[in-house]
């Protein structure tokens, strides 16, 4: 294998000043992510999300953004999986976004809180069949013995709903994160990256630049 210490590159794609953020951090975020879409990043709504126990333990996993809106970030998975189980017995959580095609990542941390169930439905019923039968299928982070397993799981749950709607399971639905933090970070020259983090106060959003 190649060393490691080796590779490194050199980022010179852009800067990002103070001036920059002169609209809400969410809109920000907003024309951020648009940016990332116009510039052909692969999956970029793709958002590595960080949740711990209830005594501390980390755990970490990629998972889909599917709405940003005023409120903050929106997913959707199973409550039974591992994840689902940590965010409701410890509901904050750290998001990352990294667009490295672009130099950029976007680093978030917040409150979560379960989306109502018409919320999740409404989610839920847009989803192509495939996926609604997947939600359905899976023990999310349950041990299973092989893939065989899986299989016969699928089987069954596509004969139990042959030539029937797909209804949303109830261990299966939305949260939404609403976000306490959000740092914009721009890769610079000589590792000195531009770092700008905006904290939620209770008179709107307090902004700083960091040191990298």
């Amino acid at each position: 294998m190649d060393n490691l210490y080796d590779m490194r590159r050199e980022y010179e794609a852009g800067e990002l000043n103070e001036q920059d953020l002169t609209q809400e951090p969410l809109e920000m975020f907003g024309s951020w992510l648009q940016e990332a879409v116009s510039a052909g990043v692969t999956e970029p709504n793709a958002m590595t999300l960080a949740t711990a126990t209830t005594e501390g333990r980390p755990s970490a996993r990629v998972v889909l953004l599917k709405e940003v809106n005023s409120e903050g970030f929106v997913f959707f998975t199973n409550y039974l999986s591992r994840k689902g189980r940590e965010l409701l017995v410890n509901p904050h959580a750290a998001l990352v976004f990294d667009w490295h095609e672009i130099e950029r990542q976007v680093r978030i941390e917040g409150r979560v809180e379960k989306l109502s169930a018409e919320e999740s439905d409404v989610y839920f019923n847009a989803r192509p069949e495939n996926a609604k039968i997947g939600a359905w299928t899976s023990p999310q982070s349950k041990i299973v013995k092989d893939r065989s397993e899986l299989d016969e799981l699928l089987r069954e749950t596509e004969q139990r709903f042959a030539h029937k709607e797909i209804h949303r399971p109830d261990h299966w639905g939305g949260f939404l994160i609403r976000p306490t933090v959000i740092e914009f970070w721009q890769g610079r020259p000589n590792r000195l990256h531009d770092r700008i983090a905006c904290y939620k106060t209770e008179e709107g959003w307090s902004k700083h630049r960091l040191a990298p």
